[in-house]
């Protein structure tokens, strides 16, 4: 078949430049398919920034949604010998505190032995561990072979007797056995007795006195304090339950009483307010770019390039509007219903929040839980945040808004480039058509002109022999 370039060669006709115009008709009827197609690929991305942007907002919003912000407190001392940790129940107070001892676990130390691998036992043996009198004894066979300082070390780890075994070298040709008890206090003071192995009891038993070989190089015993001037005692040098909500951690004696002041701390719930605001803020400027609107010119047909593919968008539209209405809470059991009475309110024009940080550090100081009921609510079905994280779930869920809205949108895609492909097979199967129609047209006037002019030739060859 003859090329496109080489139609109208033979017959002179502009058939090559009449397929290429024939062609660029049929072409156009697939700009509207094709518009429709690059605008719904815009929307499919669009549809991706708005959950990114709700994502990221719900992060925000979780945070927020934290009972425990708005009944934060902090502790401090006048002592480094102790420090303090406080949770939501902890009530704010002054106390004194006097550390004069500290909780410490028990440590036995055995004899010296020349080396730690000989074995020290010539029979099988058991060695019992007991810890305080409420607790079940511990078990540890210790066979002959394996009755070495190492080997009863290595055995009475494995066996997890709560105590720790360990091996020390206290010079060349002197080692001892030291064992510890992995919890302080009294209570959990050790003594050691064997069944078997005469020479491994003469040399590992304990009964609580200083007679046998087996020495105690540490006592155990309990911490000692008084909490406005109350006297306590804890195996633990961590105590929780002496303030309700208020957990303290000793580490040295004090010199007399020093001061604990646990104090309500707001920081945490203004942060996370502040960061609220600000994510909601750039959630609002997601909406706005993806629904932007310009004019066109009017000398164009088509809308200005620049603007959102979300414009009139119902899923957008139908967010945006829900997200307004969450920002109150009638049902408050506080005298707080709005975030504009804690300073936060809404710019009319932009929609976006305006945050007083005075005034939200102020009826924070005063009346934090009244904060807390607006924000969160029951934590179930009231509560700025909690109906927020509710719709937000709801939204972004595998069956919500957005993910039904981008369905559509992709179906509709795949519709589009079915539609494109058989329009364009169809204009492509009607161009080769043209083309062989041409071409025939093309052979067919070239012999029509070729026998023209022989007859031409013959009729002015017979003329001139007439004459």
């Amino acid at each position: 078949m003859a090329s496109v370039s080489s139609l109208g060669v033979g017959s002179g006709l502009e058939l090559s430049s009449i397929l290429d115009s024939l062609q660029t008709a049929e072409k156009a009827s697939l700009k509207p398919i094709s518009t429709q197609q690059t605008a719904n690929t815009a929307k499919l991305s669009a549809y991706g920034t708005l959950k990114s942007a709700l994502t990221t907002f719900q992060t925000a919003n979780s945070t927020l949604n934290n009972a425990n912000l708005f009944g934060s407190s902090k502790a401090t001392s006048t002592s480094t010998a102790f420090s303090a940790t406080t949770t939501s129940s902890a009530a704010a107070g002054k106390y004194t505190v006097s550390v004069t001892q500290l909780a410490a676990a028990q440590t036995l130390t055995s004899g010296v032995k020349s080396d730690a691998t000989t074995a020290l036992a010539t029979s099988d043996s058991t060695i019992t561990i007991q810890q305080g009198g409420g607790k079940k004894p511990i078990t540890v066979p210790v066979t002959a072979a394996n009755s070495s300082l190492n080997g009863i070390r290595d055995a009475i780890n494995k066996a997890d007797s709560g105590v720790n075994a360990s091996v020390i070298k206290v010079a060349d040709g002197s080692y001892r056995l030291s064992l510890t008890s992995k919890d302080s206090g009294t209570d959990n003071a050790m003594t050691l007795s064997v069944t078997g192995d005469s020479d491994l009891q003469s040399f590992i038993a304990y009964d609580g006195t200083a007679s046998g070989n087996m020495t105690q190089s540490v006592a155990a015993q309990n911490a000692r304090l008084t909490v406005n001037n109350v006297a306590i005692e804890n195996s633990s040098n961590t105590i929780s339950d002496a303030l309700d909500g208020v957990t303290l951690t000793l580490s040295d004696l004090t010199t007399g009483n020093q001061s604990l002041s646990v104090t309500k701390d707001t920081t945490s719930a203004s942060s996370a307010l502040s960061a609220w605001v600000d994510a909601y803020n750039t959630l609002q400027d997601s909406f706005s770019s993806l629904t932007k609107f310009t004019a066109a010119d009017k000398n164009s047909d088509t809308q200005d390039k620049n603007n959102g593919a979300l414009i009139g968008d119902s899923t957008l539209r139908t967010i945006q509007t829900q997200l307004k209405t969450m920002l109150t809470n009638s049902q408050s059991s506080s005298t707080f219903k709005s975030l504009s009475q804690i300073g936060i309110t809404t710019d009319p024009q932009t929609g976006k929040l305006n945050l007083d940080k005075e005034k939200l550090s102020t009826t924070l100081a005063k009346d934090p839980d009244g904060i807390k009921a607006m924000i969160i609510g029951d934590g179930k079905t009231t509560g700025v945040t909690t109906k927020i994280a509710d719709n937000l779930t709801g939204w972004l869920s595998s069956k919500g808004l957005v993910q039904t809205a981008t369905d559509s949108v992709s179906k509709t895609l795949n519709n589009l480039t079915q539609q494109y492909n058989a329009a364009s097979d169809r204009v492509d199967a009607l161009i080769a058509r043209y083309k062989t129609q041409f071409t025939q047209l093309d052979l067919l006037v070239s012999k029509l002109n070729n026998t023209s002019s022989y007859l031409t030739n013959q009729f002015e060859t017979s003329s001139s022999s007439n004459k």
